[in-house]
């Protein structure tokens, strides 16, 4: 999907800028020019790239009580 019409980046350019160390919108925007434009892709972006810099959480192993 794209995010910024203005620069055509989408929500998987953003996800690999993430994947990359891209921490802010302020990189975002230097890396992929996202925002520079009328800047109302801005809230979208920030909310891609936190839910992309979150850690992910790996469920532990379910062992079986020991009888």
């Amino acid at each position: 999907m794209y995010v910024c019409l203005c620069h055509g980046v989408t929500d998987s350019d953003i996800r690999r800028a993430a994947e990359a160390g891209c921490g802010s919108l302020a990189e975002l925007t230097m890396r992929t020019g996202l925002g520079s434009g009328c800047g109302s892709c801005g809230e979208l972006a920030t909310e891609i790239l936190s839910e992309a810099s979150a850690p992910k959480a790996f469920p532990l192993p379910v062992f079986a009580a020991a009888a």
